[in-house]
């Protein structure tokens, strides 16, 4: 394991950080329990001569826990469903996916 490797398993691990999640592929199936970091920002959107502020939801997951994350794809957070909605994208070191998400 590289050093970055060992901080992305810090971060996760870390429970100021990241939480528990039950990750479904497709939505569907009984899931499988992964560490998530969760992330709602907002978002300027410019419209004609308008600024808007919009919300975002994206969810931060270790390769090594999902290894394929595709749209559809599902993490329950503390209750609550998110739709992976768009295709999520690896970092630099092919370690994290990040996904944006909506609320079902």
């Amino acid at each position: 394991m590289n050093a970055f490797a060992a901080g992305i398993n810090a971060i996760f691990a870390d429970p100021h950080v990241a939480r528990d999640a039950v990750y479904r592929a497709g939505g569907n199936g009984a899931g499988t329990l992964v560490r998530v970091i969760f992330r709602a920002p907002d978002r300027m959107a410019d419209w004609g001569e308008g600024r808007y502020v919009t919300d975002t939801v994206f969810i931060d997951v270790r390769v090594s826990d999902v290894p394929v994350l595709e749209a559809g794809d599902t993490f329950e957070i503390e209750g609550q469903v998110f739709e992976v909605r768009s295709d999520p994208v690896r970092d630099r070191e092919r370690l994290c996916w990040a996904a944006e998400a909506r609320q079902l």
